[in-house]
């Protein structure tokens, strides 16, 4: 990633969660196994020893390739940028994953909905442990079973809207460095604008939707945040929001939908400019 700190690099529809419901992955590796432990806390707040054996098991794996973020995970211990990235990864796979329900895609969407448990908060257990975020990972599996069991499209919303309310409310236990909030966001979206203009122009390389699908999370995911912040970044970094905006706009004609259009003819150069000037803007 274009970012002075390495943080969560692309995860797409990788290695599916393999739960007992035989949710089907999507032709790549399965997802790495917890790795083991000597012994379990007693209590039910971590030592800092426990969360530091954590740590090493979750980088070692990251270095190896095994993890699917790649990151230092303990830089979300002290950045809250990085933190609220590992969420809204997450963010921009649930959103995904409802509006291709909403759009036909049914495999899709349930593997989407499952994804984020294997591919990010599994990496971020320790940290989210240490932070004091309780285990939500149960309503991304739930959502995943409802769509392979036929729920409609309203109740699967439904959901979606109780995952992102679980996501905001432990972006509320991210660290304080003393940057505003205002900034934290503008960091986050420049990160959600980055990915999605690297998943398109994958996406006009191959004919498979993943990539599509995958940068339509993140554009989406990008513009929920930014939303809801919009006037707090004008206030702080009106050239920020105005390249945000801009960002914004390409990226919703390159996504039009969930549904992959027959033909991407979105200017890939004109979105990685945009997409550079979002991070000149931001500080990034």
């Amino acid at each position: 990633m274009d970012i002075k700190i390495k943080r969560w690099t692309h995860l797409g529809l990788g290695a599916a969660l393999m739960t007992t419901t035989a949710l089907a992955s999507c032709g790549e590796p399965a997802a790495k196994e917890a790795p083991a432990t000597s012994e379990q806390p007693a209590a039910d707040t971590p030592s800092a020893a426990d969360v530091e054996a954590k740590l090493e098991e979750a980088n070692a794996a990251a270095s190896s390739g095994e993890g699917e973020g790649g990151v230092a995970i303990e830089a979300a211990l002290t950045d809250p940028v990085v933190f609220n990235i590992a969420l809204t990864v997450a963010e921009a796979h649930v959103r995904a994953a409802r509006d291709a329900y909403r759009d036909g895609e049914t495999q899709a969407a349930g593997e989407m909905f499952a994804h984020p448990v294997s591919e990010v908060l599994f990496d971020m257990e320790p940290v989210f442990e240490a932070r004091d975020v309780a285990d939500f990972t149960g309503l991304f599996t739930d959502a995943s079973v409802a769509v392979f069991g036929g729920e409609s499209v309203d109740e699967i919303s439904t959901r979606t809207d109780g995952i992102i309310a679980a996501l905001r409310a432990a972006s509320t236990k991210a660290p304080d460095n003393g940057d505003s909030a205002a900034t934290i966001t503008m960091g986050v979206v420049a990160d959600m604008i980055d990915r999605s203009t690297k998943m398109y122009r994958l996406a006009t390389e191959a004919d498979y939707y993943e990539p599509y699908l995958d940068g339509y999370g993140f554009y989406s995911a990008a513009k929920g945040q930014f939303e809801d912040s919009a006037e707090a970044i004008e206030a702080e970094n009106p050239d920020a929001a105005a390249a945000i905006r801009g960002a914004l706009t390409l990226l919703g004609q390159a996504y039009p939908s969930a549904k992959r259009p027959e033909t991407l003819d979105a200017d890939v150069s004109a979105l990685t400019v945009a997409a550079s000037e979002v991070f000149l803007a931001t500080g990034q």
